[in-house]
């Protein structure tokens, strides 16, 4: 038997992520030769800790895989992708143009600042945790704000009002997902403790799956405060079949998104997809 080891395992303090790591968390899923260590942060965290290869598997946006595919792999369990939805632009009054406006943003790597690059110009980045960006709409620091996680379900009972919404935005002009999340293992891993991260992960998302109920209600300790209703629908909004397995729909899109920031001039050269599948 192979020596067991300690993995790091990074993912946001979200409900989304939480349902899919509860079977790891709560030994519904184990592993004989792989102890995994959770390490909980906001995505542009985990993407930070990516640039540095300080975490062994770890949840990262799209967009971040940009800047650390010499050192991980994307596994093809684990991702975040909106079919028909995606992260929002809010305001407190309508406005027509985000021309020299300051939109609150939840980080310069996640896939959602790149999807607004894509969508949006002249605009005023403000870099702001994800979490403070609707409430600084709502005060007038900053005109408008990038949402995602559930403020994309929650923005109008804070009294704002919807500019565009980018996953409605690429659906007008694909069938395919929008990619937002992925998780990724460290290339310098060895092959038989990659397979093992991306055996495990891959179990503790369909454990999930197939005992929602229960899942659903460890999720919702990470809610912040959401309504049980308003946490499901988020959950499943974004743990879904692309999330059990990435697929060939999944690797197009994620074609898709970087082929339209290499056009647009916002990345430099097209990356490679090196897909470690199950």
């Amino acid at each position: 038997m192979s020596e067991k080891i300690q993995m790091k395992l990074g993912h946001s303090p979200d409900a989304d992520d939480a349902f899919m790591f509860y079977g790891i968390d709560r030994k519904k899923v184990t592993s004989d030769i792989v102890d995994f260590i959770q390490v909980v942060e906001d995505i542009q965290s985990l993407n930070k800790r990516a640039l540095n290869k300080e975490l062994e598997v770890t949840a990262i946006s799209a967009h971040g895989y940009l800047k650390v595919q010499d050192d991980y792999r994307i596994m093809s369990c684990g991702a975040s992708m909106g079919e028909g939805y995606g992260p929002i632009v809010v305001s407190k009054e309508p406005i027509d143009s985000l021309e020299g406006k300051r939109i609150g943003v939840p980080g310069m790597l996640t896939s959602a600042y790149l999807q607004l690059c894509i969508y949006a110009d002249g605009f005023i980045p403000v870099e702001m945790e994800f979490d403070e960006i609707m409430p600084a709409v709502q005060n007038g620091e900053i005109e408008t704000g990038l949402l995602i996680h559930e403020g994309q379900l929650t923005y109008k009972d804070a009294g704002l009002e919807l500019f565009f919404d980018i996953g409605e935005l690429w659906a007008n002009e694909t069938p395919l997902p929008l990619p937002l999340g992925l998780n990724v293992v460290r290339r310098d891993i060895d092959e038989i403790y990659q397979r093992e991260a991306h055996r495990v992960h891959k179990g503790s998302i369909e454990y999930a799956l197939s005992h929602k109920d229960e899942a659903l209600d460890y999720a919702m300790e990470w809610g912040r405060g959401m309504g049980h209703d308003v946490g499901e629908k988020f959950v499943l909004m974004y743990v879904n079949d692309y999330t059990v397995e990435l697929g060939k729909k999944g690797k197009e899109a994620l074609e898709l998104l970087f082929n339209k920031a290499y056009e647009k001039g916002i990345i430099t050269e097209k990356p490679r997809l090196d897909v470690l599948e199950g």
